[in-house]
Order: structure tokens, then sequence, then C-alpha cells
């Protein structure tokens, strides 16, 4: 009863962070709204350079997303901690999807998030070639919105 407890307090934490950052994006400025969005798409961009697919997450095994989890949470604390937090925010984003491909609870927040991401400003795309080109990666197919996040 105590780990089932644990558990369900663990995945509201989870959602609730899903919704902040939805909430975030919502009422945010352009500039904010464009940065998240450029730097989910550089993120997409540098791990399809290594063989992950981001866009095809939702096709994932479970244990493959799991890993992507941990691996991520990871780089997350290391970007934060060199205090890379507009990368690390682009980062979380695709921590919240894998998170909610295994809670389905989750994907409505997260559904949000690609939603308001879809919407940001023009800046966005300029920034996110920007951000491919300085990396040496090819430019990305575009704007869009990863399998089993599109608007219902």
């Amino acid at each position: 009863m105590f780990n089932a407890w644990k558990q369900e307090k663990a995945t509201a934490a989870l959602i609730a962070a899903a919704q902040d950052l939805s909430d975030k994006l919502a009422e945010a400025k352009p500039h904010f709204v464009e940065s998240h969005a450029a730097m989910a798409r550089f993120w997409a961009g540098h791990m399809l350079s290594q063989g992950q697919d981001l866009m095809t997450l939702a096709d994932w095994p479970a244990a493959a997303r799991s890993k992507f989890i941990s691996s991520t949470q990871t780089k997350i604390a290391a970007l934060r901690k060199a205090r890379a937090y507009d990368s690390s925010d682009g980062l979380a984003i695709w921590l919240h999807s894998a998170r909610a491909l295994g809670e389905p609870r989750i994907i409505p927040a997260v559904r949000e998030i690609w939603q308001h991401l879809a919407q940001a400003g023009q800046n966005a795309d300029a920034m996110a070639l920007d951000l491919l080109q300085d990396a040496g990666l090819p430019p990305d197919q575009g704007r869009c919105i990863p399998k089993g996040f599109e608007a219902i």
C-alpha cells in the first residue's frame, strides 16, 4: 500500500512538471517559446545524428525509452550544472515526451507543450537552423510534432 502511494505521488509530480512547463509556455513572451522550440529541434537533430530518431519515440521499445529517460536526466543535470539552461530546457521537452509515453496521464500536458512549440514565432526556425549549423549538423525537416503528440 505504501509503495502504491509512493508511486502515485511520483507520477503526480511528473504530471505537474509537464503541466507547469505547458503553462509557462502559454504565458511566456515569444522569445522564450521560440528558444524552447529551437532547442527541442536542435536536440532532435543531435540525437538523429547519433542514430536515435526522437520523432518516432512512440515506436521505441519500452526498454529503449527507459534508457533514454535515464541518460537524459543525467544530461539535463550536467547542462544545468554548467548553466546551459536553454539547452537543458530543450532536452527537458524530450524527457517529458518520453515519460508521457510510459504514463498516459502525462500525455495531455505534453501535447499542449508541443502545440505551443508548433505555434512559436518565425525566429524559432532561424534559431534552430543556426544551432544545427553551428553544431555541424544537417538542417532538419522543419517544424513537426513527434508521433503520439499530435492534436486530437
